[in-house]
């Protein structure tokens, strides 16, 4: 967000200007041309002809850099992405471990309040709705590297928080503070990766990153539910704390700042010292003070949300299948625990249904993604279009509704407990092959907004995620299992030719003039 957002071209310029404008991946000439201030945006900005010429405009040592992220060694990126899918697999998984030990937890605090009980789950993802509206401008001010360190020690303190708590009421609100900080990942992980990347090879540089948020909430409640049977649930936030404890120091250790803005103001100081030339600024520098850009930058995830068509519909999608996930995790125990009779830690096995099908979608989203984009590019005659990621999430689209009225009314009909569970399985697979294409496409759309329009995507998927559950058990007492799902499925299927016309007009509503708005 922040600076380099300031100084990056429009992202409703074409597509293919935005694929060559990623940062440093061009000569210093081409670099300043496409990242110098717009002088109709930036009244103050110097002129891109006199940049050009100016010597105290310090930029990448041409485009073979290695400073630039860009032209990092293959090794280097696949580190700094590995370390990015495991903090973003760990948040999401410490969000339904403790789903499990729900019981054991209200029955320690003497309430019978269900939903309170569910509260102690989905209170979380409340913290993802508030995190990213502060985590992603900080971000692309003071770099990624930081704000991963930071909101992994304040994850890791609340915590422990958590595993120390005397009270529900305390319980709750360090639940909220540890997913605040937990939401990092999910909020900048695409931003480091756009930093590294290539939109050609961005699809499966995104597998790892998207199996977070999909897979770790269906796997968390398996070791959460022998867990809370064995030791007891207080030892379900030891034994994340002792995980993300390691996920910190190898953070700290092995994890480089990838933002470009970062990376060339610290050479321009370093520059400053070494010449004794005051004058020198980078090239991603607009003028303006930390404090303006943070004004402007904080509220740039909001202004996606509401005054970017693209940004809203496509947010809004991700959010509905995100919440029937959450809704779902509602019925496990009343299904498996209640009319399976299965023990409260088998109950965790069930979700693996959810698991695997997520597992095989993100295999084929790594085989398919990137091979397809590719292939509709030189089809166009070389043309770069961000909608050429969108066809995948058709097969998504139809697997949802597949999924979602096959479970319902298995269970409803007591049919043999393994074909809910492929039921489940199905829901799992099109979540991926909706989310993977869907937060991709934003990636490529706003690249030099990354952070913010996923931002944006997170804040309206986590208020679903969390709020939905909450209304999950009064749902399915009036409905059933049955026709509740059935209701998630017809809604679901209503969606499916979403992302049909997602692919056929977003290239017209991202440049309408709906759409024309300085973020």
């Amino acid at each position: 967000m922040g600076i380099a957002e300031e100084v990056a071209p429009s992202s409703y310029e074409s597509d293919s200007v935005r694929a060559e404008s990623e940062a440093g991946r061009l000569s210093q000439e081409k670099d300043i041309e496409k990242q110098a201030p717009d002088k109709m945006d930036q009244p103050d900005a110097t002129p891109r002809e006199e940049a050009l010429k100016d010597d105290n405009i310090v930029n990448w040592d041409g485009p073979d850099d290695p400073e630039n992220p860009m032209n990092w060694a293959k090794s280097k990126k696949i580190t700094a992405v590995g370390i990015v899918s495991l903090i973003t697999f760990l948040s999401p998984l410490s969000s339904t471990m403790i789903s499990p030990a729900t019981a054991d937890v209200m029955k320690t605090f003497n309430t019978t309040n269900a939903t309170l009980g569910a509260f102690v789950t989905s209170v979380y993802l409340i913290g993802y709705v508030c995190g990213p509206l502060v985590i992603a401008p900080l971000s692309e001010l003071y770099g990624r590297n930081i704000m991963y360190n930071v909101c992994n020690f304040i994850f890791l303190i609340f915590t422990i928080a958590c595993a120390l708590a005397n009270n529900l009421a305390a319980l709750i609100i360090f639940r909220l503070l540890a997913g605040t900080a937990a939401s990092c990942a999910l909020t900048v992980g695409a931003g480091t990766i756009a930093d590294m990347i290539s939109a050609e090879k961005r699809g499966l540089a995104m597998v790892g990153w998207i199996m977070g948020p999909l897979v770790g909430p269906t796997t968390g409640p398996i070791a959460g539910g022998y867990l809370a049977q064995a030791k007891g649930w207080r030892w379900i936030f030891w034994v994340i704390s002792m995980v993300g404890g390691v996920v910190l120091i190898i953070t700290l250790i092995f994890l480089r700042e990838s933002y470009a803005f970062v990376i060339l103001d610290r050479k321009t100081k370093r520059l400053r010292k070494s010449t004794g030339n005051p004058n020198l600024r980078s090239a991603l520098d607009t003028g303006r003070n930390p404090k303006q850009l943070f004004q402007i930058a904080i509220v740039r995830p909001l202004k996606m949300i509401f005054l970017s068509p693209i940004v809203f519909l496509i947010s809004l999608y991700m959010a509905s299948v995100y919440g029937y996930m959450y809704l779902m995790f509602t019925t496990f125990p009343r299904i498996f625990e209640g009319q399976y009779k299965f023990s409260a830690g088998s109950v965790g096995l069930t979700y693996l249904g959810i698991g695997i099908g997520a597992f095989i979608g993100l295999i084929f989203c790594a085989l398919v993604s990137d091979r397809l984009f590719q292939y509709l590019k030189k089809k166009n005659g070389g043309e770069h279009k961000p909608e050429y990621r969108l066809p995948v999430m058709i097969i998504g689209a139809c697997l949802v509704p597949i999924g979602l009225f096959m479970y319902g009314w298995t269970a409803e009909k007591k049919v043999q407990y393994v074909v809910p569970i492929v039921g489940t399985g199905f829901l799992g697979g099109g979540l991926v092959v909706i989310f993977m294409p869907a937060s991709t496409y934003l990636v490529d759309a706003f690249t030099v907004h990354a952070a913010s329009a996923n931002a944006a995507a997170t804040v309206l998927r986590s208020l679903l995620g969390a709020l939905l559950p909450l209304a999950g058990n009064s749902m399915y007492n009036a409905l059933g299992v049955g026709w509740g799902t059935s209701l998630l499925g017809f809604i679901a299927v209503a969606f499916i030719p979403v992302p049909l016309l997602f692919y056929k007009f977003g290239e017209r509503i991202r440049n309408s003039r709906f759409s024309q708005v300085q973020f």
